[in-house]
């Protein structure tokens, strides 16, 4: 991932901001196979795009996890750029292909699960074409409703004193949503899978801060890159950066 879709400053208002620019309309989508309720999917779109350019674009949108126990559904409000076999942090890093990093070379809208820690998964959304390994971390999720978020702390079998703990990390809400490996190369654009992505706020109204990713000092000059995308005030986010730049989508 290359930074030619980035400007760091805001010409004349002596505001540091970081923009991308997207070149295709990114409408709602519904399933239309007989039987199955209309469900508001992403457009397949999204998923042919670079990682950066995702990462802010599924801030507000909806993962969905098909449970035992019924469906759980939580807004994305955090998220972390890997973007291809250039950037220093991403598991890809020069094309390195292994029994682990396959995934992320499939077609945009597969899910990347791995373990980290030997104890923690971590659920990433790949994107851009076949063979060009690009990924979305998911750091942090908000439940959409009180059913959602019991079904969630129950999972982690928790009491959850605040909003973070439940679901602000990316080892934590793959808990609370019962997120393992058994579920690395699921597509998610697939309602009748076991995890999937659904139309939710309209990323342009939303307040959106940008910074570097977290615990990649490896990854050279590409570790302070501001590649990691948040909902400003959201209590779910994993950690707040006090030096985060607005970010823009225009």
């Amino acid at each position: 991932m290359g930074p030619i879709d980035r400007e760091d400053t805001d010409e004349g208002s002596g505001t540091r901001v970081v923009r991308c620019h997207y070149p295709m309309d990114l409408k709602n989508n519904s399933d239309g196979r007989e039987g199955l309720p209309s469900r508001k999917l992403l457009s397949p779109d999204l998923y042919k795009l670079t990682a950066l350019q995702a990462g802010p674009l599924l801030l507000g949108q909806h993962l969905v996890r098909r449970t035992e126990d019924g469906e759980i559904r939580c807004r994305i409000v955090e998220t972390e750029s890997y973007g291809g076999a250039e950037d220093k942090g991403s598991h890809a890093y020069g094309g390195r292909r292994s029994a682990r990093t396959e995934v992320m070379f499939s077609a945009g809208g597969t899910a990347y699960v791995y373990l980290i820690y030997g104890m923690y998964h971590c659920v990433n959304v790949v994107t851009a074409a076949e063979h060009d390994p690009h990924a979305v971390l998911i750091r942090a999720v908000e439940p959409l409703t009180s059913t959602d978020a019991a079904r969630m702390a129950a999972y982690r079998g928790i009491t959850v004193k605040k909003p973070a703990s439940l679901s602000g990390g990316p080892g934590k809400l793959c808990r609370a949503l019962r997120i393992d490996k058994s579920l690395n190369g699921c597509r998610l654009d697939d309602p009748l899978g076991p995890l999937w992505l659904e139309q939710g706020d309209s990323p342009e109204h939303l307040d959106i801060a940008a910074a570097p990713r977290i615990n990649i000092p490896y990854a050279e000059e590409y570790a302070p890159l501001p590649w990691r995308f948040y909902l400003r005030g959201n209590p779910y986010v994993s950690v707040i950066d006090k030096q985060a730049e607005p970010f823009s989508l225009s």
